[in-house]
């Protein structure tokens, strides 16, 4: 018997031992660098994230996570994480939810292209919003008996102008300062990043595109819009421009910005124009599948500018 509880005081000092150790082992181990997430959507502007950043010259490791391909390493002298998030809404939420729940993710930023709802802009040009919405979370009614208007549903409140039988109608997110789902007009862009990205562009140099090559504009502000479909409408192209504003359309970022707002992540989408979402001359083709290529690189390349005026990230826990 006496054996027996020595054995067992044994025991339990060494078990003791072996918890204060391992928790010793953890509290002097370093904590994890503060990742700052860049994010493209599908290949061309993945394409162009490899040749600017180098992904395949050994600098960086991967990991796979549910499929998805993320590449850690560094840029500018920031600690990063670059990944293909797919196209649209759904691919663009899943990705990025699972990195900001695997990574010590601080902020996110994203390059890749869209199309040009603004007729002051031209193929090639590179829009940096200062806000996101969806112009595609809406509800389709049927017409009157005399076709002369449409029959909303009774819930239905309509706050923005409709496109035929298209009634656009707000988004609603919930985020931790929140106890339910509310109404959200727009997703916004981090205003920290937003100032850094205007210093960047006062100090970018001439970016040339085209044949023949012309100097781009690059503005920050304004909105952006996201919806499923690929927009290459002339009218519809006019409605997003009259409705929000919109000076670009495309697939992920409002899903992007609506995981940010969720999260509270700072968050900042630089896209450049690859097409005119229809506004192309009378009988012309989209162009997008011609430029997504070079516009691809136009966007990483104003993306880097903003990097380099990125302060370095504290440890993660600091």
């Amino acid at each position: 018997m006496l054996r027996f509880l020595s054995r067992a005081r044994f025991l339990i000092l060494g078990t003791a031992c072996l918890c204060l150790t391992l928790h010793l082992s953890a509290a002097a181990a370093p904590a994890p660098k503060r990742l700052t997430a860049i994010l493209n959507a599908y290949p061309p502007e993945m394409d162009a994230m490899i040749k600017e950043f180098g992904l395949r010259d050994g600098g960086f490791t991967e990991q796979r996570l549910k499929g998805f391909r993320y590449y850690l390493g560094h840029v500018e002298g920031q600690d990063v994480v670059v990944f293909e998030t797919g196209m649209s809404l759904v691919n663009a939420a899943m990705a990025l939810q699972l990195a900001l729940d695997h990574l010590p993710v601080a902020r996110v930023l994203f390059a890749g292209v869209a199309g040009g709802t603004d007729p002051s802009l031209q193929v090639g040009d590179v829009v940096i919003p200062e806000k996101w919405a969806y112009h595609c979370e809406a509800a389709y009614f049927n017409p009157s008996p005399d076709g002369r208007s449409w029959l909303p549903a009774r819930y239905f409140k309509q706050r923005l102008p409709n496109f035929g039988m298209i009634f656009p109608d707000d988004a609603e997110a919930i985020r931790a300062d929140r106890d339910k789902f509310e109404p959200t007009p727009f997703f916004p862009a981090d205003p920290g990043l937003l100032a850094l990205a205007r210093r960047a562009v006062e100090k970018l140099g001439p970016i040339r595109y085209g044949a023949p090559a012309r100097e781009i504009t690059v503005l920050v502000g304004g909105v952006g819009v996201t919806g499923t479909v690929f927009v290459d409408n002339r009218e519809y192209r006019k409605f997003l421009r009259s409705t929000w504003e919109a000076r670009c359309t495309d697939m992920e970022s409002a899903a992007y910005a609506h995981v940010c707002y969720t999260n509270e992540i700072p968050f900042l989408a630089v896209r450049a124009l690859s097409d005119l979402a229809g506004g192309q001359g009378e009988g012309e083709v989209n162009a997008a599948d011609d430029n997504e290529h070079g516009t691809s690189e136009n966007a990483v390349r104003v993306l880097r500018a903003i990097l380099r005026e990125l302060p370095p990230q504290p440890e993660s826990g600091s």
